[in-house]
């Protein structure tokens, strides 16, 4: 998997942008006011990305659940195309966590497009397609796609709807939308009106209270009703939004709680069942017992693994490790074409345990080899065969095999014979060339989890949150005993996963007959007693729980369609799909381009109409063309690229690449420095053209002052020694560490915080229980703040400090200067910025001529 540079992460979009296909550099210039310019020649290959101004820009977020639609609408003007010349415009839109693009309309020169769902097996049947595909991923969840023929001058406005999933951590549930602009959208030259709005409604479809917790933006609470919330933010601004929009909420109540909502299929619905969805929510005191953890950590290290991978994964698995109790068990299982355990039997997660895992691991964690999955699985299991607890496999891979369906069937074997407790099964998926369906369709056996991470950034981070949301289970064995009298009976998932302190549980499905009033749920607590619960089913009312529940019942049908190779499955999935517009792995999306002059039959199978078993056909659309953009599924692995470990690039890496060179520094942050004849020679600089001589030379000579750093590949991050630091005397000692790690000190000082200084450096944790004594600290003494540049330097710091906790670094990083010189998780001697976007923003806090205009400061820990 390839590593992306912090230059490259920096020039990806962070909010829905535009951007104008510049593949001749003649066609640039200022379509209100065209200047003189000097005949030039030559093509930009690849063609350049210009960011194009915006000019408003509307959002909307309708939560349902642990479902957020987003939906946004923004205008941009094409500012640096001659009016009399046209150029294609690529549309980029960064979506949420698991995002699933639902659909787009765009207008532009009197045109509109929209997307539309057909099923792959009626491409044939649809006239005027276009062969190529328009559309892909830049990353996992930013997809972009062309439109054609944009006239210089003109306006394009895009309206994107999405759906995503809200992350549930630490008795919250969190949403995160891209909502970043960077400040070369903003149109420059002449007074425009910017005006930006945001509009939240929250409905939890429960009847329990909720507290708010965090927002990033400024939101005003509109109306509260029944349970349901409504916020929005209006207001004419200098800038765009330049911070993610972020939202966070808790379920008020101590103890377990949930419910059922119940509602008939419409009409158009081509199951003709009632739907229903029940969760169960652990409460928010913490206070029953948590199971006794046993686990396995099944872990790939073929030969893709190597680099940026298995370096996640084994840091990711000594933290997941970090957090056992001394009464939990663990093992290990490395697995490639040989098998190597740490230990022959399940070891107690002692100090000295843990101490001896991370040396087998950093010895045993190699990338080498081919793929082998069977054997550590059964390896895993038998370990796990006398347990007198909740036993965990967590499986680890970014390949595929060819006995992925016998692996299955064999692991069926040994959950169910019902000789010993079931292990629960949780998957991770690494990179597209894994069967993403097979490892579901592993986790639906197990009753666990599945996750996936697409980039190798996002790995680590993925990785500790399934193992802490899963593994603190409270109820387990949950069964349904009110539906046995239905007269069908559908569930997904059909084995039902247990409840734990990091997740809900969430289960829903299909039924006919006479739905009760209740549903009784009855599991085991971490006492051994038994535990019954009645909920109470509501007719769901204003709420789209079809669609709520679409992208989860997709995901399982499919996982389901490819274990069985049922055809009849796949096409339930293509009505579902287009039903609810969630893409599914048989569905391709394009873009429709209606031509009011002309009508053309088309024959697309729609739904089947509710009492009717015939299926429509959509007859004299008017069309001009269809751009595919593609399906949005994961596919279903790719057996050669395992074979030949071939190393997982992120999804369409050479596009990414083409952005990052084209819309970088010098397409987007000189465009509002230089005029268009200097734009126009840097778009020429690097293909072979005849430019004259004095014009390159006064673009350079201007360029150079404006671009000095631009390639020094340099980055900074905010380090900073806390009072128990500098009172210790580690100063110079850490000082020497950062100097022998190539890090050079660009600034520094020290300061005395008062606590209104303090509590707004930590704003985010002001409603947390240890924020008084963190801020108590913080106060308690002076600190020593300083910008380190080096390369890579945030993610080189991070590292470098180790853990949060110093009494777990001492055990799993001890040469991190936490394990050296910290004492717990409060007193853990040094700071780090977390992500380049951190680093801004905490160095413009105590250094403000370094960074200017950053005003939300965020950090994912202390």
């Amino acid at each position: 998997m390839t590593k992306s540079s912090p230059a490259m992460d920096e020039y990806l979009p962070t909010a829905p942008t535009v951007y104008a296909v510049v593949p001749e550099p003649a066609i640039v210039d200022n379509p209100d006011v065209p200047s003189y310019q000097p005949y030039v020649h030559g093509r930009c290959v690849p063609p350049a990305l210009v960011p194009l101004h915006m000019h408003g820009i509307t959002m909307e977020i309708d939560t349902f659940l642990d479902t957020a639609f987003v939906t946004i609408a923004g205008t941009w003007r094409v500012h640096c195309i001659m009016s009399s010349k046209r150029c294609e415009c690529r549309i980029a839109l960064p979506m949420g966590e698991k995002g699933s693009l639902l659909g787009v309309e765009v207008e532009v020169n009197g045109r509109s497009y929209r997307t539309q769902l057909i099923g792959t097996d009626d491409i044939g049947r649809v006239e005027k397609v276009a062969k190529a595909q328009e559309g892909s991923f830049l990353r996992c969840q930013i997809y972009t796609f062309k439109i054609p023929k944009v006239e210089g001058g003109s306006f394009i406005s895009v309206k994107a709807n999405w759906s995503q999933k809200l992350v549930y951590e630490v008795d919250q549930y969190c949403l995160r939308v891209p909502f970043s602009f960077p400040s070369y959208v903003n149109p420059v030259g002449k007074k425009v009106s910017k005006r930006e709005k945001i509009l939240l409604n929250v409905n939890p479809c429960t009847a329990t209270q909720i507290l708010c917790e965090n927002a990033s933006h400024p939101l005003k609470d509109m109306k509260r009703q029944g349970g349901k919330l409504c916020f929005s933010y209006e207001a004419e601004v200098v800038a765009w939004s330049n911070a993610n929009f972020n939202f966070s909420y808790t379920l008020s109540s101590n103890d377990l709680f949930g419910g059922v909502l119940l509602q008939s299929p419409s009409l158009l619905d081509a199951d003709e069942r009632q739907m229903f969805c029940l969760y169960l929510y652990p409460g928010n005191k913490q206070t029953r017992k948590v199971f006794r953890k046993e686990v396995v950590f099944v872990i790939d290290t073929s030969g893709s693994m190597r680099g940026d991978p298995i370096e996640n994964v084994k840091n990711a698995l000594l933290e997941s490790l970090s957090n056992l109790n001394p009464q939990d068990t663990f093992n290990i299982i490395a697995f490639s074409g040989e098998v190597r355990l740490f230990s022959q039997i399940m070891e107690l997660a002692t100090d000295e345990s843990i101490l001896k895992a991370t040396e087998w691991a950093h010895t045993n964690l190699v990338a080498s080899g081919v793929t082998n999955i069977l054997l550590p699985m059964e390896q895993a299991i038998k370990l796990l065969a006398k347990s007198n607890s909740i036993p965990f496999i967590f499986l680890i891979t970014d390949g595929s095999v060819e006995n992925e369906r016998e692996i299955c069937s064999i692991v069926k074997g040994y959950v169910t014979n019902g000789d010993s407790v079931c292990p629960r099964i949780c998957t991770f998926g690494i990179g597209l060339y894994c069967n993403h369906y097979f490892l579901q369709m592993l986790a639906q056996i197990g009753k666990g989890y599945y996750d996936a991470a697409f980039d190798s950034a996002s790995i680590g981070s993925k990785m500790q949150r399934l193992f802490s949301s899963v593994s603190s289970v409270i109820l387990a064995d949950i069964t349904l005993n009110s539906l046995e009298h239905l007269d069908s009976l559908e569930l997904y998932p059909s084995n039902i996963p247990d409840l734990s302190y990091g997740s809900p549980l969430i289960v829903s499905g299909r039924c006919d007959g006479i739905f009760p009033d209740t549903i009784e749920i009855s599991g085991t607590l971490a006492d051994t007693s038994s535990f019954t619960i009645n909920l109470k089913v509501q007719k769901a009312k204003d709420l789209p729980l079809n669609k709520v529940l679409a992208r989860r019942q997709i995901d399982m049908l499919t996982s389901h369609a490819w274990l069985t190779q049922s055809k009849e499955i796949e096409e339930k999935v293509v009505k579902m799909s287009k039903q609810t517009g969630v893409p599914s792995e048989y569905n391709l999306m394009v873009l429709v381009h209606p031509d009011k002059g002309k009508k053309t039959t088309v024959s697309v199978p729609t739904q089947e109409v509710k009492n009717k078993g015939k299926q429509q056909k959509v007859a004299e659309m008017n069309i001009e063309r269809m751009l595919s953009l593609g399906t949005f599924g994961m596919g279903f692995g790719d057996l050669a690229a395992t074979a030949a470990n071939k190393v997982m690039e992120e999804p369409k890496a050479e596009v990414t690449d083409v952005l990052v060179k084209t819309a970088g520094k010098c397409c987007s942050r000189v465009i509002d420095k230089i005029c268009y004849a200097e734009l126009r020679c840097f778009l020429l600089f690097k293909v072979p053209t005849f430019i004259p001589y004095a014009l390159l030379l006064y673009f350079l000579q201007k360029y150079r002052a404006s671009a000095s750093n631009a390639n020094t590949g340099k980055e900074k991050t905010l380090a900073m020694i806390k009072p128990d630091g500098l009172l210790g005397n580690y100063t110079d000692e850490v000082k020497n560490v950062i100097i022998n790690s190539g890090f050079i000190i660009f600034k520094e000082m020290i300061l005395q915080l008062d606590e209104d200084r303090a509590a707004s450096f930590y704003a985010e944790h002001s409603l947390k229980s240890f924020f008084p004594n963190l801020i108590k600290y913080m106060t308690s003494g002076p600190v020593l703040v300083m910008i380190l540049e080096k390369e890579n330097a945030v993610a080189d710091w991070r590292a470098l400090i180790g853990p949060t906790d110093s009494k777990k670094a001492k055990i799993t990083h001890p040469h991190s200067i936490r394990a050296l010189c910290g004492i717990d998780s409060e007193k853990n001697c040094v700071h780090g910025s977390d992500s380049p976007q951190s680093a801004q923003r905490e160095i413009s806090f105590f250094f403000q001529e370094e960074s200017a205009g950053q005003a939300v400061i965020q950090h994912d820990e202390l």
